[in-house]
């Protein structure tokens, strides 16, 4: 699982690649990711937007972003925490995701950036 500590909140992925979801004879590969937000500030925190920069190896990198994740803008108090999966196709056995989130201090209104670690997706025979 990687993780990384923005601004007080903490940010953990864990990736799952799924053969039921994905075509391997026609270069379609399907990841599971679920990541695992943590408020660790004296205050709460609200998940304004997403922004993901999506890399396979076979294509033009993607940027994906939009409001909250999963239809969700959760607000987390202190010691909080919100988990969601959602997933990823590829057209390449190896790739990798980055981005951040929008975050708002609902304290006093004020927008950060909480950074989401980099997490490669890879098709597990690939590994050997």
């Amino acid at each position: 699982m990687n993780t990384l500590i923005t601004s007080g909140v903490q940010i953990s992925v864990k990736t799952h690649f799924r053969d039921d979801l994905s075509e391997i004879m026609q270069s379609k590969f399907f990841f599971n990711y679920t990541i695992e937000i943590r408020n660790t500030n004296p205050f709460p925190v609200k998940l304004q937007t997403r922004d993901w920069y999506i890399f396979d190896s076979l294509n033009e990198a993607r940027y994906v972003n939009g409001p909250g994740v999963i239809g969700e803008q959760p607000v987390l108090k202190s010691g909080e925490n919100f988990s969601y999966t959602s997933g990823c196709d590829l057209n390449a056995e190896i790739g990798m995701m980055k981005g951040f989130y929008t975050f708002q201090n609902m304290l006093d209104g004020e927008l950060f950036e909480v950074f989401v670690p980099t997490f490669r997706l890879e098709y597990p025979p690939k590994l050997n």
